[in-house]
């Protein structure tokens, strides 16, 4: 039971001016990490749903549907979980506001069903659900969720019946030389912030290298135009060369006007034979 980011719901706003967005460095955290920061850690039950008004922490764009909103009383089935910040024994009631559907998320629960809380108290001792990481606070009663959190904190003082593992002072000695998953997502976090900028160093690697083929390309184009300017010159003097040399050449002091001014000879011999 995530909480639900409701792009979708911003999508179909009538105005648009409204959204749900996470920060650009966001990274789900595992139920592990959320435990460590969670300040309140309860195995409890819905007795009541009550409808609830508008507050800070019930609040909607649109004011006609308050059946989105409410409150529950919840009734503790164990002692709070070890490291929680509330010191309530098992038995006790008390309501827990800010629950319903929101424009970007959604606390639900069910009457007489059995949840995990994450909780927190706020300046005005209210409690309202702690969703830590901006992920869902609260978690059903499934097998599935017994074995992960039995891993993570133990309850005492159970209900009988309560299928929750009890608090041993050997899971307190365990406790204490578990490495804790904040350290350990630090490391992970600054490791992907490293991958981040060597990612974002090759991306501008690459972009620079595609300039550099692009101006390769260009160059090589123009290189192969000159040669082909050059190829045409050399053959136009090439021709050029061979045909002066097929022609006949004229010495600069030969008298060629005495040869074109006498008549031929034949014509010459003919005149004088009709005479």
């Amino acid at each position: 039971m995530w909480i639900i980011l409701a792009f979708i719901l911003a999508a179909a706003c009538p105005d648009g001016t409204w959204g749900c967005q996470l920060p650009h460095d966001w990274r789900p955290q595992t139920e592990a990490c959320r435990a460590e920061l969670a300040e309140i850690i309860v195995f409890a039950k819905v007795l009541a749903l009550h409808k609830e008004s508008y507050s800070v922490y019930n609040y909607l764009p649109w004011q006609h549907d308050t059946d989105l909103l409410f409150s529950a009383e919840i009734e503790l089935l164990c002692d709070q979980a070890w490291g929680s910040m509330l010191e309530v024994p098992a038995g006790s009631r008390f309501n827990v506001t800010g629950l319903g559907y929101f424009p970007c998320f959604s606390y639900s629960v069910t009457k007489n069903n059995n949840y995990y809380f994450f909780l927190r108290m706020d300046e005005n001792y209210n409690i309202v659900p702690h969703g830590v990481n901006f992920q869902d606070p609260i978690f059903p009663d499934t097998a599935d969720n017994h074995r992960m959190f039995a891993s993570l904190f133990q309850f005492s003082n159970c209900t009988p019946g309560t299928q929750v593992h009890s608090f041993t002072p050997e899971w307190e000695a365990q406790e204490d030389s578990r490495l804790l998953c904040s350290t350990v997502q630090k490391a992970l976090f600054e490791e992907e912030e490293r991958v981040r900028v060597l990612s974002q160093k090759v991306r501008s690697l690459e972009k620079a290298n595609g300039h550099l083929r692009e101006k390769v390309k260009t160059m090589k184009r123009l290189l192969r135009q000159a040669q082909r300017v050059t190829m045409k010159e050399q053959q136009t003097l090439s021709l050029k060369q061979l045909y002066e040399s097929k022609t006949p050449q004229v010495h600069p002091d030969q008298d060629t006007t005495q040869d074109q001014k006498s008549p031929p000879l034949k014509k010459v011999l003919s005149k004088k034979l009709k005479k």
